[in-house]
């Protein structure tokens, strides 16, 4: 059964693939939801099987998915790869599955702002966290970054992901991808052990706790150049939520490696296109130039992030996230509407779309 659902959603070139006990698959495609009516409705046994299957290459996982209620595993046949997500629901099992691309994009395809691939080939060293919510397309932003890496420098490149999504190939650089739950036990343990793997560049999936953000800050200090995500909306909430992960007492030490450390914050959001059936990210870019510094090292003054970015896009390539909002509609990428859904200010962005500044 599990291989007639995976046919189908290839066929019909689906993003996500949801399963629940009592109900036909469900297929998102281009953002819209919809059952697939030519499978069979879900049974309790269907669903069993299905998970059997799924978890077979993870057999230690089982036990911490009936503890716990959810696993995230990967999964791959002959014709794609899959991030999945066993969960429980009302106590039986149900499952979310996201298709990967065995095709990493370039920036300019996924239409990153230029500073991106510019930031990440600029420096060897510091820390470079993407975020946005949940499926905000922060796997793919990295994805492509890393490939980059990749292409113009002989580096070596360690991941430590949660699970693996895109799976690359050495091209000037040696690239190593371990899977927390099958080739390492955690974060933490991936992160620490890969300090000791002759790394240049280091990916984390994703700062979840005190001790990777303390190992992840560490190894950026140390030389290594480190990306990781995080899931907030903005740079200014991305500083208060990496600073919170530490106690009271620690963080006057935290906030002087993370204002000496950072390089900077690329937060993402996924807008529906208007020319074609597709998605586009909107995204806000602070650099941590002077000015923000002297801000991450007093947080008081934390709500003058937006205006700084906002001030320095000329010199330094910032840009918030209305400003890139408005060049998305001026190029017909996105309609007015979603624009000023999606907008900071939308009154100011209003008037700026009719020329008025």
């Amino acid at each position: 059964m599990l291989l007639d659902i995976l046919f189908k959603a290839n066929e019909k070139k689906v993003s996500d693939i949801h399963l629940k006990i009592g109900a036909k698959p469900f297929f998102r495609s281009h953002k819209h939801l919809m059952p697939e009516e030519s499978l069979p409705e879900i049974t309790e046994a269907i669903m069993n099987n299905i998970v059997k299957e799924l978890i077979d290459k993870y057999p230690n996982r089982l036990e911490e998915l009936n503890n716990k209620g959810e696993i995230d595993i990967s999964y791959a046949v002959d014709f794609a790869r899959y991030r999945v997500n066993i969960y429980k629901e009302m106590g039986k099992f149900a499952i979310a599955l996201r298709v990967l691309s065995n095709y990493i994009p370039k920036p300019d395809e996924l239409y990153l702002p230029s500073v991106m691939p510019d930031i990440v080939l600029k420096y060897t060293k510091g820390l470079i966290l993407v975020t946005g919510p949940t499926g905000s397309g922060k796997s793919t932003t990295l994805a492509s970054l890393i490939d980059i890496v990749n292409e113009h420098y002989d580096r070596t490149i360690i991941t430590i992901e949660d699970p693996i999504e895109y799976v690359y190939k050495d091209k000037k650089s040696y690239i190593v991808q371990r899977e927390v739950g099958l080739d390492t036990m955690s974060f933490q343990s991936g992160l620490r052990a890969a300090l000791r793997e002759d790394p240049d560049v280091i990916l984390v999936g994703e700062i979840r706790d005190m001790e990777t953000a303390l190992i992840a800050l560490q190894a950026a200090e140390t030389g290594h150049l480190v990306f990781s995500t995080l899931h907030t909306t903005d740079a200014k909430e991305t500083v208060n939520r990496f600073i919170g992960i530490f106690p009271l007492d620690m963080r006057e030490q935290i906030k002087l490696m993370f204002a000496s450390a950072l390089v900077a914050i690329f937060s993402q959001r996924l807008l529906p296109r208007a020319d074609i059936p597709s998605v586009v990210p909107a995204v806000e870019i602070m650099l941590n130039i002077g000015a923000i510094k002297d801000v991450l090292l007093d947080l008081t003054r934390i709500d003058e992030i937006s205006e700084l970015i906002r001030k320095n896009k000329s010199y330094y390539g910032t840009q918030d996230f209305d400003t890139h909002l408005l060049e998305l509609y001026n190029k017909g990428f996105i309609s007015q509407e979603t624009a000023l859904l999606a907008a900071s200010k939308p009154q100011d962005l209003s008037l700026k779309m009719q020329g008025i500044t």
